[in-house]
């Protein structure tokens, strides 16, 4: 699985990132850094609960988060 966090700029000055794979998640930050570790964060709970619930078959897992 990859998946890739993308961080804009928003007109009021706060991050928005968000992980297009995921749909849902989507976070906001005071910079492009802490928007992407909020973003990575979320992204890695929700691969965490599908897994517990079943949602997603248990595989061999890569998970390569990176900045576009």
């Amino acid at each position: 699985m990859d998946f890739h966090v993308e961080c804009e700029a928003e007109e009021d000055g706060r991050w928005i990132g968000e992980v297009p794979e995921l749909p849902g998640v989507l976070v906001y930050g005071q910079s492009a850094d802490e928007a992407t570790i909020k973003a990575q964060t979320l992204a890695l709970r929700v691969i965490a609960e599908r897994l517990e619930h079943g949602e997603t078959r248990p595989q061999s897992v890569h998970i390569l988060l990176t900045a576009a």
